[in-house]
C-alpha cells in the first residue's frame, strides 16, 4: 500500500510539472508520450513488487512406522529412480 502511494504521489508530480507548462504545437505530444512511461513504468512496478501471500501445500508425513525411500526399476529403456512408501 505504501509502495503504491509513493508511485501515485511520484506520478502526480510529475504529471504536474507537465501539466504546468505552457501548451506548445511543436512538443507537446513528447512531453505527453515521456510522462505516461514513465508514470506507468514507476506504477506498474509498485504494483509488481507487491507481496502476496502464496500457500503451498507440503506432502502428507507418512503414517508411523513408514518412511519414505528410492527404488530403482527397469521401465524396458534404461533403470528409473521413483520414491516408495515402506511401511512395517
Amino acid at each position: 500500500m505504501n509502495k503504491t502511494f509513493a508511485a501515485f504521489v511520484a506520478v502526480a508530480t510529475i504529471a504536474s510539472a507537465f501539466a504546468t507548462t505552457p501548451a506548445s504545437a511543436q512538443r507537446g505530444l513528447g512531453a505527453a508520450v515521456a510522462g505516461g512511461i514513465i508514470g506507468g513504468a514507476i506504477v506498474g512496478g509498485a504494483i509488481a513488487s507487491a507481496n502476496r501471500p502464496v500457500y503451498v501445500e507440503g506432502p502428507p508425513p507418512p503414517p508411523p512406522g513408514c518412511y519414505w525411500t528410492r527404488q530403482r526399476f527397469w521401465d524396458g529403456y534404461g533403470w528409473q529412480v521413483r520414491p516408495v512408501q515402506v511401511c512395517n
